[in-house]
């Protein structure tokens, strides 16, 4: 199926998928993402990962990365931004793919 890339912002929805990871300081996948004029309701987590940064020879994490199905069959990614600035979004849409059928 055909990957689109979007970067785009989401807005969370509803309570955490797995409140787990935030217990460790971690954000926590929410339930649903409102996207554009779209709802991005989870239906599974497929995998997690993290990225770095490196600023004046230090390592920073960056992002917390999201892969997962959403109930209307489509699968995308998504990423919680760590630096975000005071009132820009934290969730990002990065890429989307079209359901599989």
């Amino acid at each position: 199926m055909p990957r689109h890339f979007v970067s785009q912002p989401l807005q969370p929805i509803g309570a955490s998928f797995d409140p787990a990871p935030m217990s460790h300081g971690e954000p926590s996948l929410p339930t649903a993402f409102a996207w554009k004029e779209d709802t991005l309701a989870i239906r599974s987590l497929l995998r997690t990962w993290r990225s770095t940064r490196t600023d004046r020879g230090d390592v920073y994490l960056a992002r917390h990365w999201f892969e997962f199905e959403c109930e209307d069959g489509r699968r995308a990614v998504a990423y919680f931004e760590r630096q975000a600035r005071r009132d820009a979004p934290r969730w990002w849409l990065y890429t989307i793919e079209d359901a599989y059928r």
